[in-house]
């Protein structure tokens, strides 16, 4: 069972990283704010726009270490070091569709979005762990009785905030990015949960007729 777990959330992962590097191709139109961030970083200071991810992540899981240990675990930490490098992985083989300049890179930024949450979906079904910007944002609201989306608002708006302080690619699909990948996540890990339940279901009964 385990390794369908892991097997999903590597997946999941995966397609997370494809996900981002295929709106990055794109992302004078818009991006997601922790990509508008970590574009601006790069923009900036150089390295890839993937190990900006990286460094965000773990420095999300150091506050949150002090903050609320809790929602740190093995998947945290797979999360904050793997998205990046799959991201920069799939943007070094230069084999995604390109910005055309034209209403085209609204259809290449929505399959990324798609793509995106159909990932982020998977790899939360796998039960593993969530990833560290999930993890500040429960932390966020455990210590300020905040609910999680009004946690994860604030936080958002301030990393967008920043990032386009510093320039980063901030237009219409920034605005909408949510209320799109949102109910793609919502479904795909509704969807997935039912496969690990199935899967157990199916295991179990094999499990207990060792034990007659």
């Amino acid at each position: 069972m385990k390794v369908l777990q892991y097997v999903l959330f590597f997946l999941g992962l995966t397609f997370f990283g494809l996900g981002n590097a295929i709106a990055v191709k794109v992302k004078y139109v818009g991006l997601h704010p922790w990509e508008v961030l970590n574009v601006a970083l790069y923009q900036h200071f150089g390295l890839t726009i993937g190990t900006w991810g990286v460094i965000c992540g773990l420095v999300l899981i150091g506050i949150s270490f002090f903050t609320d240990r809790k929602y740190i675990n093995i998947g945290t930490f797979l999360n904050a070091l793997c998205i990046g490098p799959i991201m920069d992985f799939f943007l070094w083989l230069d084999l995604l569709p390109k910005a055309t300049n034209t209403w085209v890179d609204y259809l290449i930024l929505l399959s990324g979005v798609v793509i995106t949450g159909i990932g982020g979906g998977m790899y939360v079904a796998a039960g593993i762990g969530a990833g560290p910007r999930d993890g500040f944002m429960l932390s966020i609201s455990d210590k300020t009785g905040l609910s999680v989306s009004k946690a994860r608002m604030i936080v958002e708006s301030l990393v967008l905030i920043i990032g386009y302080i510093l320039g980063g690619p901030v237009f219409i699909a920034t605005f909408v990015y949510t209320f799109i990948q949102s109910p793609v996540f919502q479904q795909s890990l509704k969807r997935f949960k039912k496969l690990i339940s199935f899967v157990k279901s199916r295991k179990k009964p094999a499990g207990e007729q060792l034990f007659l």
